[in-house]
C-alpha cells in the first residue's frame, strides 16, 4: 500500500466518522428541543449520547489512524 493510498484512506474516514457525528448531533439536538424544560433526567440522558458518540469517535479515529499508518509503513 503507497502512502498516498493509506493517507486517503485516512482522510476519508475521518470524513465519515465527522459525518456520522455531526448527524447524530444534530438528530439529537432536534430531539432535545422536544423535551420538556423540567425533564433533567432526559436532557441528561441527550447530553450523555452526545458525548459518547463524541468521544468514541475520538478514540475510534486514534485506532484507526494508528492501524492505517501500521498499514502503510509495513510495506
Amino acid at each position: 500500500m503507497s502512502v498516498a493510498l493509506g493517507l486517503s484512506l485516512v482522510i476519508a474516514t475521518f470524513l465519515a466518522i465527522m459525518g456520522g457525528v455531526l448527524a447524530l448531533s444534530f438528530r439529537e439536538r432536534r430531539a432535545g428541543k422536544r423535551i420538556e424544560v423540567d425533564d433533567v433526567a432526559a436532557q441528561n440522558a441527550s447530553d450523555a449520547r452526545l458525548l459518547t458518540a463524541i468521544f468514541g469517535s475520538i478514540i475510534g479515529g486514534m485506532v484507526l489512524t494508528l492501524v492505517t499508518a501500521s498499514l502503510v509503513f509495513a510495506y
